[in-house]
Formats: structure tokens, sequence, C-alpha cells
């Protein structure tokens, strides 16, 4: 049978493409979907729900957003080139990502990387500068603060610099949201900088995250990079956690600096493929 699209799932339907998406979690032992995409299931969100059924059972899922270009994951991270020339129908460009994996065929070319790295806990706390406060972010207080010191400093970022109120709101309504590992960094009471940390607590290995790290572009250059990342991954030891990690764009060189001077090494990349209709 071939792709069908829903602009909603039946609740069997995302019964069914939980369950896939939990298999394909144990298979390659990891996420199989971006967290993102992975709460329109959850949540049961509208969006371009593309499902594949062979003999009557879920075989794949697709997640896509835009017009043009497209924008597309396929639940395990490769590329399925019957669902590709589907899309390519529908918009003249299409953008997929692909988890750790490439493409068994020479169409398309990358046009972002991110790259997934990880580092052993604890490792050396940098200290706070002397003008430099420290709190822990409180709801229905800081998300307008936040999102204008966040937005700021990811200006020029696809996803992060897009923040919405909204967005915030819903994040903080999350079981997995812990305001004690959301950490704001002020100086006179004004939000400078930002680390807002996550613990896999469903994952086996039970690790942490940088879920976003954040400076304003009017503090850059006093290492308040190197005191948020260190300050947040401090934190999650204390919760016993032994393995960090985050996602760092490949073009952002000057966080690739601070992460490997820390002693992140990377585990994996992740590219975003951009594929063109043929004329």
């Amino acid at each position: 049978m071939n792709w069908q699209r829903q602009d909603s799932l039946s609740s069997l339907e995302r019964l069914e493409v939980l369950a896939l998406l939990n298999r394909l979690e144990v298979e390659f032992d990891r996420e199989s979907l971006d967290e993102g995409r992975r709460r329109v299931v959850v949540h049961g969100w509208k969006g371009q729900h593309w499902l594949h059924y062979e003999d009557g059972v879920l075989s794949s899922y697709a997640l896509a957003t835009g017009n043009d270009p497209v924008v597309v994951e396929l639940a395990g991270g490769g590329v399925d080139v019957d669902l590709l020339d589907e899309l390519l129908q529908l918009s003249a460009n299409v953008d997929w990502w692909t988890r750790d994996v490439q493409p068994a065929f020479s169409k398309g070319r990358i046009i972002r990387t991110l790259h997934l790295l990880e580092v052993d806990l604890p490792i050396p706390v940098e200290p706070l500068p002397h003008e430099v406060t420290m709190r822990t972010f409180e709801v229905g207080r800081d998300e307008q603060a936040w999102l204008i010191q966040n937005n700021r400093s990811f200006s020029h970022h696809p996803e992060q610099g897009a923040w919405t109120l909204e967005d915030i709101s819903m994040r903080t309504m999350e079981p997995w949201f812990d305001p004690s590992g959301f950490l704001l960094f002020e100086i006179d009471d004004v939000i400078v900088a930002s680390c807002w940390t996550k613990v896999h607590e469903l994952h086996p290995d039970r690790f942490g995250e940088i879920y976003v790290v954040s400076v304003d572009p009017d503090y850059q250059g006093r290492k308040l990079g190197k005191v948020a990342v260190t300050q947040g991954l401090n934190v999650l030891r204390k919760k016993g956690v032994s393995r960090g990690s985050l996602f760092v764009d490949s073009s952002n060189e000057h966080a690739l600096a601070l992460y490997k001077e820390l002693g992140f090494a990377p585990v994996r990349q992740d590219n975003l493929w951009r594929f063109e209709r043929s004329v």
C-alpha cells in the first residue's frame, strides 16, 4: 500500500505511531524522532502525518511541516524514496533530516549538520564572575524575560531563535520539566545567559542533556557560555547523572571549540538534505 497522508491522527493511529516509535528506539538505542515532532504525536496535534502499512500493520511513519520547502523526518532517521517522490510532487524543494544515516542514492545535498556531543561527568565547574548571580527559572515569572534573552542570542538560528510564549509554556507543562535544572544568570536583575537542562529519566542509561544554552549577544566575550554549560552539567551531576549531551550546529565554530575544551566528544551526526524537483 502507498503512503497515506493524514492531517490528524485518530486515537488508534496515534497509539500505533507511538508503538512504532518505541520499537524503533529500542532497535536503534536512540530517539526515533525529533522531540518536537514526537510531541505532535503525543499531544494529537494536527500536521502532515504520513503513514505506511504492510499487511494492515503500521510499518513506517513520517512527519512533515511547511510547504516550500517541506521539512520532513522519517521515524528511525532514514530516507524513503517513494515518500520523497510523493513530497516532490507537492513541493519543488524537500528538506529531509537523517540521523546518522546516509541515503543510499546520490540525489540531494547536505545543507545543514547537527553534531550530538557527549561528556562524562563530573567536569570542572567554571565559577560565577563576581557581577553575575545565578538562580533557577520561575514558572509564571520568567517566561517573557527568558524569551527576549534567548531569541536575541539565536537571532539567526532557524529553530532556537523563534521561541514563542506558547512554546515555553507548553514545555514547562511537560512531565520531564524540572525548574531546578533551568538556570538563569543575571547582571543587575537582567538575564544575560541561561542553561536549561533535561534528565532523560525513561532512558535505560538515564543521561542528562543541555536542552538550551544561550548568552545574550551584548554579553559575549565574558566566558558566560563556559559558566552556563559547566554550571548546568554540575546540576545534572548532582541529580545522579553520569553523562551529559547536547546538540550543536556545525556552523557554530565558537561553541564547538568550547565543547571540545570541556571534553565533549562527537557521537552522532544528523544531516538536513535538500532535494529538488527535477525540471
